[in-house]
């Protein structure tokens, strides 16, 4: 399969480029995954390298601040693994959190509704009323 994916990026100079510049990123992602403490690879990655400037993706400030106090030493350690880079340029680029996993929802007993139906019949109009019936008609 590979092969012919790789065949296929062949057929054009465009997608050809493409491909390469993809190795390229990936190649020094590689790198940088191995001179970049952990708790600053885990919220950031390479997204590009143009005139041997990387750009880093970070994804909050504080990672993306940690990562230009580092440049100097980072760019020495890339450097030193073979790649050409001379600058870091980062920018933050908040990524969505994972979904979260669904949520459980309290099935509320037969016997539980009705004395929170007798509480809430006892109650003034109030929101604290309102969100007793709501509760009462979510509760399965």
């Amino acid at each position: 399969m590979s092969q012919r994916l790789n065949s296929f990026f062949k057929t054009s100079q465009q997608l050809s480029q493409l491909s390469g510049k993809v190795r390229q990123i990936r190649a020094l992602q590689l790198h940088y995954e191995q001179v970049t403490p952990p708790s600053l690879l885990r919220a950031s990655q390479v997204i590009q390298i143009e005139h041997a400037v990387l750009t880093l993706a970070a994804n909050n400030g504080a990672t993306a601040a940690k990562l230009r106090q580092m440049a100097p030493e980072l760019i020495k350690q890339l450097q030193l693994n073979g790649c050409e880079v001379t600058g870091i340029h980062v920018k933050v680029q908040v990524t969505l959190p994972a979904a979260s996993p669904p949520q459980h929802i309290a099935v509320i007993s037969p016997h539980a509704k009705q004395e929170l139906n007798s509480l809430a019949v006892t109650l003034p109009d109030s929101p604290l009323k309102e969100a007793l019936q709501r509760l009462i008609r979510r509760g399965k």
